[in-house]
């Protein structure tokens, strides 16, 4: 079995709970305050440690309450930090979260993420089979070095482009996996796609961004499950109701969930589906890092359906 390394960002997630959000220029009345370990890195890394793959972190945190406190948290989830960095020049990555009628809006300031290096992610020590993850909440030529490093130990590379921003062909070509939801896939290729788009619509923009061949691109649709364009093939994964309580970190959990299955060599198809129950776990629980399930979880789930 691989191993999963990722690549991005450790924030401390600040998280309001009210009835409704507010309007613009609005103050609503808010029920409580929390705070979550989080950044897209830091939870997709606990993602893929608890569900039982060997997880090496790479970022860097503020010398900070809030990174003391992340450095413990993580540490405990089985994850090896000994990548991560502390730096003086910047606070930790911080996430402003409102949380209300179980759907959430974020404002991330970046704080250390934004220090992580191209020297910080060139001295891993990748091999074949592992499985290297990024997101887009750490520098773009860092991301690139990071997958030019995994692509020459022959390693799979895995992206996740959120928040989304525009990025180079040099690196969408660099990437074996791109997992996205229909919004960032809508962006990415150029066309407008809403929730209500029929499958054929999502695919055929896959297909358009698609930057080699035998790239997959899979495409996260919440309640409506996963489209996946793996070379030429079409995959779809039937969606899971829930009641969802807290949706914040639900993708990052996909794609940790995702990159340990492929860690262990599962098969794509098998591989999208155990991802796909694990987020469904995940938004029935407040926070984002803390709500990811382990592999019995997972398995339960999907042998009850």
């Amino acid at each position: 079995m691989g191993r999963v390394f990722v690549a991005g960002s450790i924030n401390m997630d600040v998280v309001a709970t009210a009835d409704r959000h507010p309007r613009i220029g609005e103050t609503v009345a808010g029920k409580q305050v929390l705070y979550f370990p989080g950044g897209k890195g830091a939870n997709q890394a606990v993602a893929a440690s608890r569900l039982g793959a060997g997880t090496t972190l790479i970022g860097r945190l503020g010398k900070d309450s809030f990174g003391a406190e992340l450095k413990v948290f993580l540490r405990d989830q089985g994850i090896d930090l000994g990548y991560v960095q502390k730096t003086a020049e910047a606070h930790t990555g911080t996430a402003i979260i409102t949380v209300a009628a179980a759907d959430n809006t974020i404002v991330v300031i970046p704080g250390a993420n934004a220090l992580l290096s191209a020297d910080d992610v060139c001295v891993v020590p990748l091999v074949k089979g592992d499985v290297a993850v990024s997101q887009f909440e750490i520098p773009l030529p860092t991301i690139a070095a990071f997958f030019q490093r995994a692509r020459r130990a022959e390693a799979t590379t895995l992206l996740n482009p959120a928040p989304a921003q525009s990025m180079s062909s040099e690196l969408l070509a660099l990437v074996d996996v791109l997992v996205l939801n229909e919004t960032e896939l809508g962006f990415l290729a150029g066309t407008e796609l809403s929730e209500d788009d029929d499958a054929a619509r999502i695919v055929d923009a896959a297909r358009r961004l698609q930057a080699r061949e035998d790239q997959t691109i899979c495409v996260t649709l919440g309640k409506r499950g996963v489209l996946a364009l793996a070379g030429r093939e079409e995959i779809a994964v039937p969606g899971r109701v829930v009641k969802a309580v807290d949706t914040t970190g639900a993708g990052d959990c996909f794609v940790g969930a995702l990159a340990a299955q492929l860690a262990d060599e599962v098969p794509l198809r098998d591989a999208l589906v155990f991802a796909n129950a694990a987020a469904a776990i995940s938004v029935q629980r407040m926070g984002a890092g803390p709500s990811m399930p382990t592999a019995d979880e997972v398995a339960a789930v999907i042998n009850e359906s």
